[in-house]
C-alpha cells in the first residue's frame, strides 16, 4: 500500500508545538517510506478560521523544513482545486462543499443520517436530565425515527446514526483499541448540506485523498470509532491509525499555557535554529534505537519508526531544547551563523547598527562557546557595538587602589599605542599585556581585571585580548580613556 499521510491543521490560531510535532511525525513517516505528505487546511469552522492563521501555519511548517507534496503552495505554487477525480490541491475544506454535500445526501438517502429538529434549549434539558439520573450525557434519539418534520419546526442539524456495537481497530502505537458505541449517541455531522463538521469532512477527505495512515494526537482517539463507522456506512477504505502521546510539562503535569500557547514562529524569533527544533520535536515521544539525541534530518528520516513511539506523554524540556540548539550551533560555520543572524534581523530590535561582516564574524567567533541561541550572539556581544554604562568601582581589582588601577590602565594605554593597527591581534596584544605586567611589577589580575572592564563594561566577559582584537586599536584606546576618566571623576 503506497504511504500517503496528511497534515490537517485548523486555521483558528497560530501553529503551536503540538501541531508542529504531529506534522513532523507525518513528514518523517512519509519520507522514511518514500510516501506522499499531503497538506490540508481544515477550515469548516467558518466563524473562527482566518486567512492570517493559515498563512502563519504554512510559514511555520516551511521554516521548520516540512515541505509538502500536495496542497497549498506545494512546489512553490498553487495547484488546481481538488475534485473527485484524484488527489489534487490545494486542499481547503471550505472549497469542497459540493463534495461533502454529495456524501451527506448519500447518507440521508440510505437512512444512515437524519435531520434533527431539537433546539439548543431542548438539548440542554436532555443533558441535564441524563446527568441528574447519573447517566453519561448523549443525544437521546428524539428525532431518530421521525417520519415527518415536527409541525412548525425546521432542521437544526444533520445527525449520523451510531449503531450500538463494539468498534475495534489496531493502533500502530497503542495496539488493539475498542470502543462501546452505545455510549456515544447519534453525533452531529453537519449543520446543513452546505456546512459539514469536522468528523464528517475528514472521513470524506481521507478517502478521496487516498490517505493510508492517519497519524495524529491521542486527543483524537475518541473520534476514531465515529469516523470508522462513517467509513463503513459510505463503503470507504479504513486507513491505519496511530495516535501519538500528548506533550506534557517537564514535571509531566498537563502542559501549561506557558508552552502550549507559544506559537512555533516565536521560537524562530527567540533565535532557535529550525534544525534544532526539528531534532527536539522528533524526540518528543520517540527515540532512535541507540538513544542518540543530536541527529540530522537525514538521520531522523533513516531512523524513524512508529514502533518506537511511546504511549506515555512526552515531557517538554526547554533546557533540552536550549542544549540541542547549542549542539547544532557547534556544527555550523561562523559564516552560516552570520547568515542566520542577519536573517533574524535582531539588531533593529536591540537599537543597534548592523555591524560590518568582519566584525560580526569576530563576535561570533568570540561568543560561540557562550551562546545558546542566535539572539545570544547579539545580547552577549552587544558590548562590542555599544559600551554599556558601569560604575567606576567595577574597574578596581580586589585590594588595588584607584591610583594603582589608573596606573595599570595608563601603562596598557602606552603599550597599545606602540602596536601597529594592522597588527592589533591576540598575539601582539598578549605580548603587550605580559610586558606591561612585568614593567609595572603588578599581579596579572591588577592589570587584566581593569582592562577587561574598561573594554567590555561588564563584570563577566570573554578574554579582554579577544575583545580588543574585535574592537580594534582605536576603539580599544577610546574605551580605556573613558575608564580612566571615570577613575578621575
Amino acid at each position: 500500500m503506497p504511504v500517503r499521510v496528511r497534515m490537517a491543521p485548523s486555521p483558528t490560531g497560530p501553529l503551536h508545538i503540538g501541531t508542529a510535532r504531529t506534522a513532523l511525525f507525518n513528514w518523517l513517516f512519509a519520507r522514511r517510506h518514500g510516501g506522499v505528505f499531503v497538506m490540508r487546511v481544515e477550515d469548516t469552522d467558518k466563524e473562527r478560521s482566518e486567512k492570517k492563521y493559515e498563512d502563519e501555519i504554512l510559514e511555520g511548517l516551511a521554516w521548520l523544513g516540512l515541505d509538502w507534496d500536495e496542497g497549498p503552495l506545494a512546489d512553490g505554487g498553487r495547484l488546481p482545486v481538488a475534485d473527485e477525480k484524484g488527489p489534487y490541491g490545494p486542499y481547503r475544506q471550505s472549497e469542497r462543499t459540493a463534495i461533502y454535500k454529495k456524501y451527506l445526501q448519500e447518507l440521508l438517502g440510505k437512512d444512515e443520517a437524519y435531520y434533527c429538529y431539537c433546539t439548543k434549549e431542548e438539548l440542554d434539558a436532555q443533558r441535564e436530565a441524563m446527568l441528574a439520573q447519573g447517566l453519561p450525557p448523549k443525544y437521546n434519539g428524539r428525532c431518530r425515527n421521525l417520519k415527518a418534520p415536527p409541525p412548525g419546526k425546521s432542521p437544526e442539524v444533520i445527525r449520523f446514526r451510531i449503531p450500538e456495537t463494539n468498534v475495534e481497530f489496531n493502533d500502530l502505537i497503542r495496539g488493539k483499541v475498542a470502543f462501546d458505541t452505545s455510549l456515544f449517541g447519534d453525533i452531529v455531522i453537519a449543520k446543513d448540506l452546505l456546512n459539514p463538521l469536522y468528523n464528517f469532512a475528514v472521513v470524506v477527505d481521507d478517502e478521496l485523498m487516498k490517505i493510508s495512515h492517519v497519524i495524529r494526537g491521542e486527543d483524537h482517539l475518541s473520534n476514531t470509532p465515529k469516523q470508522i463507522l462513517m467509513q463503513r456506512a459510505l463503503g470507504f477504505a479504513e486507513p491505519v491509525y496511530a495516535h501519538i502521546p500528548l506533550i506534557l510539562n517537564p514535571d509531566r503535569s498537563k502542559m501549561s499555557k506557558r508552552f502550549a500557547d507559544t506559537a512555533l514562529l516565536q521560537y524562530r524569533e527567540k533565535g532557535y535554529l529550525p534544525d534544532a527544533l526539528f531534532n527536539f520535536l522528533a524526540l518528543l515521544g520517540w527515540h532512535p534505537k541507540d538513544n542518540r539525541e543530536v541527529l540530522s534530518r537525514k538521520e531522523l528520516i533513516k531512523e524513524f519508526d512508529l514502533a518506537r513511539v511511546q504511549q506515555a506523554g512526552a515531557a517538554f524540556n526547554p533546557e533540552k531544547l536550549e542544549w540541542l540548539n547549542r549542539e547544532h550551533l557547534k556544527k555550523m560555520s561562523n559564516k552560516k551563523i552570520a547568515a542566520e543572524i542577519r536573517a533574524l534581523k535582531p539588531f533593529a530590535s536591540e537599537d543597534l547598527s548592523e555591524p560590518e561582516e568582519d566584525v560580526l564574524m569576530k563576535i561570533i567567533d568570540v561568543e560561540r562557546n557562550r551562546a545558546s541561541t542566535l539572539r545570544d550572539f547579539v545580547t552577549l556581544g552587544r558590548f562590542f557595538l555599544v559600551l554599556p554604562e558601569y560604575e567606576k568601582e567595577l574597574l578596581i581589582w580586589k585590594e588595588s587602589s584607584v591610583r594603582e588601577t589608573d596606573a595599570a590602565l595608563a601603562a596598557m594605554d602606552d603599550a597599545l599605542l606602540k602596536i601597529n593597527a594592522q597588527e592589533f591581534n591576540r598575539e601582539t596584544l598578549s605580548a603587550a599585556v605580559t610586558n606591561t605586567i612585568t614593567t609595572i611589577d603588578e599581579k596579572r589580575g591588577a592589570v587584566l581585571w581593569p582592562l577587561r572592564v574598561a573594554v567590555s563594561g561588564q563584570r563577566a566577559s570573554p578574554d579582554p585580548l579577544e575583545i580588543m582584537e574585535v574592537l580594534g586599536k582605536q576603539e580599544s584606546l577610546r574605551r580605556i580613556a573613558l575608564a580612566r576618566k571615570k577613575l578621575a571623576s
